[in-house]
């Protein structure tokens, strides 16, 4: 029998890392586009950059960002193959709103101990995610800690990078008072304030194997429903008519993720009479005794991107966006208010 390592002795499996690395071979490659070079295993991912020299003047645009504390919930339930697509929601969403193609994403996993197969589930959906933002899974790293965590523990972080041309790059200056706003519904919580939710879950002594009837499915379900990967319907929607800008809901809210892509001297006006949130919010909110205003700065309320657009291009995106199977509304619209800064208001009832 072969002595064990002195670096196994300490905790750290490189048998079990290689094995890891083997399994998730396959669902990678799956992601590639064209211009990457190479193959899994190396010290460095490699993009082609001659890609790029059909800009005119191409401009990088970069994310980073990772899942929080939702990755306790797909500890809990044993569900590793989602986790994936809500750290590419993330990165790529963040990143398509500017007008960004994404390229490429690279993953860190850092865990307690390895369990190849749990690494291959988590990074096969990091892949999956990928391939329908289309963008290619170019490397990446699992670091083993222990010590520092517990074997089941686990967390994600990535980043991506994609490239958009200078004078296609959309923001607040785009923006003009008499601009509708149009919102496309999340899949759920997403990725964002499951600090808040675990809070309320635990405090009400709720389950996540609890049958909720208003849910349709268990509690734990729910909120792990993956985050939608708007990406290429993005794309498409911004190829197809006039987009000003883009707001991804995530920490924060709608209001305040809206007020980021607004130039000082406009308010938006939003409606709440015009959408009812998914059931789990209100269940959140009526668990937890949440106040509106807390819930609406925290949660994204069923709304997972804004768009700032001409009304002209109104009724184009949204053949765009039920063509994808999003479903969208007109939430409000822009009015000028000048020397004030900008300021998103939100109006009215939510419908029973």
């Amino acid at each position: 029998m072969a002595a064990e390592s002195a670096y196994a002795a300490a905790g750290v499996d490189i048998d079990a890392g290689e094995r890891a690395v083997e399994l998730m071979k396959a669902s990678v490659a799956a992601s590639h586009r064209p211009e990457v070079l190479g193959g899994l295993g190396g010290f460095a991912g490699f993009f082609d950059a001659s890609a790029l020299a059909r800009y005119t003047r191409p401009v990088l645009a970069t994310s980073t960002d990772g899942v929080g504390t939702k990755v306790a919930i797909a500890r809990a339930m044993g569900v590793y193959d989602t986790i994936g697509w809500d750290l590419v929601g993330m990165l790529v969403d963040d990143l398509v709103v500017t007008g960004a193609e994404p390229l490429f994403v690279t993953d860190y996993i850092a865990c307690g101990k390895v369990y190849p197969e749990r690494i291959a589930a988590i990074v096969g959906g990091i892949a999956a995610a990928c391939t329908a933002a289309g963008a290619a899974l170019l490397g990446g790293e699992t670091a083993e800690h222990p010590g520092l965590m517990q074997p089941e523990d686990f967390d994600v972080a990535g980043a991506t990078t994609g490239v958009v041309e200078y004078d296609a790059i959309l923001g607040a200056d785009r923006v003009r008072a008499g601009d509708a706003v149009l919102a496309l519904a999340s899949s759920g919580l997403h990725s964002n304030g499951f600090s808040l939710v675990r809070h309320v879950v635990e405090k009400a002594g709720w389950a996540l194997e609890d049958e909720v009837p208003e849910l349709g499915t268990t509690l734990g379900e729910a909120l792990l429903t993956p985050t939608r990967v708007y990406a290429k319907d993005l794309l498409a929607i911004i190829a197809a008519c006039e987009v000003h800008s883009i707001s991804h809901i995530t920490g924060g809210g709608l209001a305040n993720n809206l007020v980021r892509v607004l130039p000082d001297g406009v308010v938006a006006d939003l409606d709440r009479a015009t959408w009812t949130p998914p059931p789990v919010f209100g269940l959140v909110q009526t668990l937890g005794g949440v106040s509106l205003p807390d819930i609406e700065a925290t949660l994204n309320q069923g709304v997972g991107m804004a768009l700032v657009l001409p009304e002209a291009s109104v009724a184009r995106a949204q053949r765009e966006a039920q063509a994808a199977g999003i479903a969208s509304w007109v939430v409000g619209s822009v009015r000028s208010e000048p020397g004030a800064p900008a300021r998103v208001e939100l109006h009215g009832d939510h419908p029973r």
